[in-house]
């Protein structure tokens, strides 16, 4: 018996202005996430910042889970998720099987995980990453094309991971 293989849907898919861009960070990624807010703003992107709004601590988990809900019904959408070392919320969105986050520390790596994994989620650790480097980071996230072809079978093989469970 042959299983279909889901859609991993996002195919090629690059950000044009009218895509928004959902943030979520906890208390440890507030100041990376304010900053990343601002630079896109100025650039005129469409932005929908899920909190939280301080530094009172909170836990990852609950803002990874909004960013990953929030994306749930929006599959034109990217989200940029940021705590102190990007790794604890990578770990919360990424138990999503529409979410496909990637911890970057470099815009090769940014860029990567777009070209080759449809990335829609990038992760960011502000105790890790210089604020120049992140912004750099979101920059070629956000404008890199997946390039589908052999990359697309193997996207398709992470929907089926939870297809099969």
């Amino acid at each position: 018996m042959t299983m279909a293989v889901p859609s991993a849907g996002k195919k090629g898919r690059l950000l044009m202005q009218k895509s928004v861009i959902y943030l979520a960070s906890d208390h440890a990624g507030c100041v990376l996430k304010g900053l990343v807010c601002s630079h896109l703003r100025a650039s005129r992107h469409n932005l929908i910042d899920l909190g939280p709004d301080g530094e009172v601590p909170v836990d990852y988990p609950d803002f990874g889970v909004k960013l990953a809900m929030a994306l749930y019904d929006d599959d034109q959408a990217f989200g940029i998720a940021v705590c102190g070392s990007g790794v604890g919320i990578s770990i919360a969105v990424n138990r999503f099987s529409w979410i496909r986050a990637a911890l970057v520390s470099s815009p090769e790596a940014a860029s990567l995980s777009r070209k080759h994994n449809d990335a829609n989620v990038l992760a960011l650790g502000e105790r890790l990453i210089a604020p120049d480097l992140a912004i750099a980071c979101v920059d070629k996230f956000l404008t890199t094309e997946f390039e589908g072809g052999r990359h697309q079978r193997r996207v398709d093989k992470l929907a089926l991971i939870d297809a099969k469970r």
